[in-house]
């Protein structure tokens, strides 16, 4: 999970998200909770300046090395945001994790949207870095607002339901 929805203060501003869900608030209790924050693991620290993936692209092209995470001062935090991913990826996979919650909007944990590169607050339908590194390796992300959802397909693997595929097409 992300950890400024754990409330963590490690957003760009120094801020979090901190998310009192009832459901969030069940899987702590239940000790199913696992904290990460991709930009701060890639080494950025907290506070730094805002970041957004450029020219409206997504995750999946930045990890193809086609796109760029720059920062509101104009400097190039691509390999940063690279290298938390693939820390997310690690730790998931050293715990078997199978469902990922990321907080919305964000350039690496972006689920649904992320910002277009223009520092305007203007959204892309498209997947941040880590999003898409965790969902290549076959763990589903949702966002915040989808707990309920991500609830739902945890309680399917525990029941030995093997969930619908995507399609592809």
């Amino acid at each position: 999970m992300s950890a400024c929805l754990l409330g963590e203060a490690v957003r760009y501003n120094g801020g979090h998200m901190g998310c009192d869900d009832d459901i969030l608030q069940r899987w702590l209790r239940e000790g199913r909770v696992i904290s990460v924050c991709p930009e701060v693991a890639g080494g950025l620290p907290v506070p730094r300046p805002r970041a957004e993936i450029a020219n409206g692209a997504d995750g999946m092209q930045v990890l193809a090395g086609n796109a760029r995470v720059i920062n509101s001062n104009g400097c190039d935090v691509t390999p940063y945001l690279v290298c938390g991913a693939e820390h997310a990826l690690q730790r998931a996979r050293a715990k078997q994790i199978r469902i990922a919650v990321l907080k919305e909007g964000s350039p690496s944990c972006g689920t649904g949207h992320i910002f277009d590169g223009s520092f305007t607050d203007a959204r892309v339908p498209n997947r941040g870095v880590t999003a898409t590194l965790l969902q290549q390796a076959g763990i589903q992300v949702f966002s915040e607002a989808q707990l309920a959802e991500a609830d739902a397909l945890l309680k399917q693997f525990e029941a030995g339901v093997q969930p619908e595929q995507e399609s592809p097409c």
